[in-house]
């Protein structure tokens, strides 16, 4: 069978058209139940509706990866030149009577592709934003550069997803194309709460003390999401299958050396040979340990925020999802990684990327910070 080229871009009209009309129900909801609003309020409500779906998205993009249907077009962006694996039926079928289990299979490409769809669709909605905000920039207070911005980080996240099929899961560049998706969560976040300072009188921030403690927390997650993705992206969960040991022992046998080698291939160590279990161990067991210092930073930092009324919501919601992120973070490694749990880790992760960065944006008090009522939004 004749290699599949890696980079195919005949099908990329046809998928834009998929993506627009995607984003097309999303668009016609927003303008039915907003068409007499304001401006910014159609604004706002499309970024959030653009945040609802960016989220799935990243929970979608999860479900790919952990199917293992990451490679399920072996092409980018169509599937083997194909806008849909129906065009590419003959192709998959050779490729998987090849080789039953994958990565080809019908199954693992049609999860490919409804990715490539979702993602072409969101790409579509925050275009939208962009273009609406240049053109009506003189009737509302929120830069347009917000979502110039945005539209340029989604072109990034297309590229990394390219290269995410090209470089056959290379787990830096999956590791960085999930960090994207979450970027993007909280850029929109941002937004959205700037829109919805346009529309409600201030309320008092953070204190200098709590903000701070905030943003640490902040810097946390992203550290601990990191370390997460490259635990996923190595599948090292299994290294360790007890808790709150490791293989029986607080602290056992590791190579940090070949495990946080960054720039290398999957499953191969700094050597280029196949990467050790010890290897894999150090993986699993940083991200845990770094996981036990985020817990006891997020319940604190949840404690405090619960003792200023207008944080009250975003404190149940930060000190609930650190509770399930640890409850399905143990799943993930004494029931073997079921799919449900491990999806949830990842949804988990992205909502508190959401919430915290509302907190965070919003936490500084003056005309840009929303309504107590708006926090939730």
């Amino acid at each position: 069978m004749a290699a599949q080229n890696l980079y195919d871009l005949s099908p990329a009209l046809r998928l834009m058209i998929m993506g627009l009309v995607v984003a097309l129900g999303p668009l016609a909801w927003v303008w039915a139940h907003n068409k007499n609003a304001p401006v910014a309020q159609r604004l706002r409500v499309l970024t959030l509706v653009t945040l609802f779906l960016t989220f799935d998205l990243v929970i979608f993009g999860a479900f790919t990866r952990l199917t293992d249907s990451g490679l399920g077009c072996p092409d980018w962006p169509g599937c083997y030149g194909s806008a849909s694996p129906v065009g590419a039926q003959m192709h998959i079928e050779a490729a998987q009577t090849a080789m039953p289990t994958g990565p080809v299979t019908h199954s693992k490409a049609w999860i490919e592709m409804v990715h490539r769809y979702l993602a072409t669709g969101v790409g579509v909605l925050i275009l939208t934003l962009t273009v609406t905000s240049w053109l009506e920039r003189k009737r509302i207070a929120v830069s347009p550069w917000w979502p110039t911005v945005t539209l340029v980080w989604v072109c990034l996240q297309g590229a990394f997803g390219a290269l995410t099929v090209t470089m056959k899961l290379f787990p830096a560049i999956v590791t960085l194309h999930l960090l994207g998706g979450l970027v993007l969560l909280a850029l929109l976040r941002a937004q959205s709460l700037r829109y919805a300072g346009l529309q409600a009188p201030p309320t008092p921030g953070l204190g200098k003390g709590l903000r701070l403690a905030a943003l640490a927390a902040f810097a946390l997650l992203w550290l601990q999401i990191a370390l997460g993705g490259w635990v996923s992206t190595n599948y090292a969960v299994l290294a360790c299958t007890d808790f709150p040991g490791c293989q029986n022992s607080l602290w056992p046998a590791m190579d940090f050396r070949q495990g946080f080698t960054l720039w290398r291939e999957l499953g191969a160590g700094h050597d280029g040979a196949n990467i050790s279990f010890q290897a894999l161990t150090a993986i699993h067991y940083v991200h845990r340990l770094t996981a036990y210092l985020v817990f006891a930073v997020f319940l604190a930092l949840a404690f405090f925020l619960h003792r200023v009324p207008a944080f009250r919501a975003p404190a149940r919601w930060l000190a609930g999802l650190i509770v399930l992120q640890a409850v399905t973070g143990i799943s993930n490694a004494v029931l073997g990684w079921p799919l449900l749990a491990a999806v949830m880790h990842t949804g988990g992760a992205a909502a508190l990327v959401i919430v915290l960065g509302g907190v965070v944006f919003s936490g500084r008090g003056g005309p840009s910070v929303p309504h107590a009522s708006k926090l939730n939004a």
